[in-house]
């Protein structure tokens, strides 16, 4: 080959490595990727984490492995991927609290909810469902909020964990409604649910997956759901907005989260994975089933939605005078 000739060739071969796209968004996923799930078994997080990870698993043809890695109201897992490297085999299953809440009720969280993290796609939305012990003589909105101010500090209200929505759901209930009630954080829903049933505990605004099944077998009493609107599947069951409290919202949501500096060929894949998963029928039906709204989007449409929930949360945090226990 002449000298000119190859000059031309290498700077060819040259342009071409430029131009194309970095190795691991060539070949990902050559090996099983960690899902880390930010809270224990069996809650709301873990059942939609399982349930991803099942059809990515299938999609990606690798296995997506979940690790529960459960404390600081969700904070060691998602500070364990905020720290990961950026290579598309450790995701999370954030949530309202992880990355809306936390941020703005804890002092010293340690990573940034939005510098240090890859937005992938918004996994589901749904409110919380406001339920008692049925021995608590309170059968609508207004009748609790009556015997909380004729009990100050009497009654206790369960949650999975500070900075949860279901403790902050009770925070500006007690704000927007003038009562006196004593949060109870638990280590997951799974303990808060059972105290509630047994009585230790006499409220709770609880995801509504968990509590659900309890609500449909007489062991809890539903009055009403956080959201703007009704539940399809409790559609007799008022909003505490028409119950009692106009302007009183609380809808919580699921996202998928990559290390910051996780390749953009990476993130748009597990984008579409994700948002073919959610729409399949099998995982659409039995999500709906639970009171659970599938979502759906762009990873930008999810960064957009996180830039309006953190000032939002940091508004009510302020208001609702929450502090972590």
């Amino acid at each position: 080959m002449k000298p000119f000739a190859r000059l031309l060739w290498i700077a060819a071969a040259l342009a071409g490595a430029i131009a194309a796209p970095p190795l691991p968004a060539q070949t990902w996923p050559v090996k099983p990727i960690r899902l880390i799930v930010p809270y224990s078994p069996g809650g709301t997080a873990d059942l939609l984490g399982r349930g991803i990870a099942r059809k990515l698993s299938e999609s990606l043809g690798q296995q997506v492995i979940i690790e529960n890695r459960m404390g600081a109201g969700g904070g060691i897992g998602t500070d364990l991927v905020a720290k990961s490297k950026a290579d598309g085999y450790t995701l999370l299953l954030g949530t309202i609290a992880t990355h809306a809440i936390n941020p703005n009720l804890y002092p010293d969280i340690p990573y940034d909810p939005v510098k240090d993290f890859a937005p992938v796609a918004l996994v589901a939305t749904m409110p919380n469902l406001l339920v008692v012990n049925p021995s608590v003589p309170a059968r609508s909105v207004r009748e609790l909020i009556a015997l909380a101010k004729a009990k100050p500090g009497e009654l206790a209200f369960a949650s999975a964990g500070s900075g949860t929505t279901q403790h902050l759901s009770g925070e500006l209930f007690k704000k927007m409604a003038g009562v006196d009630m004593l949060h109870i954080p638990y280590k997951g829903n799974a303990p808060a649910v059972t105290d509630l049933i047994g009585g230790q505990v006499q409220v709770m605004f609880d995801n509504i997956p968990i509590s659900l099944q309890q609500v449909r077998a007489g062991k809890l009493r539903a009055l009403a759901v956080t959201g703007a609107k009704r539940s399809a599947v409790l559609p007799d069951v008022p909003t505490i907005a028409e119950a009692a409290l106009p302007g009183y919202s609380v809808t919580s949501w699921f996202a998928l989260f990559a290390p910051a500096g996780t390749p953009a060929a990476i993130v748009a894949r597990l984008n579409r994975e994700t948002n073919k998963a959610l729409a399949g029928k099998a995982l659409y039906d039995q999500l709906t089933d639970q009171g659970i709204q599938p979502g759906s989007g762009t990873a930008a449409h999810l960064a957009a939605h996180l830039r309006a929930e953190l000032p939002r949360w940091k508004k009510i945090v302020a208001e609702s005078g929450a502090r972590v226990e």
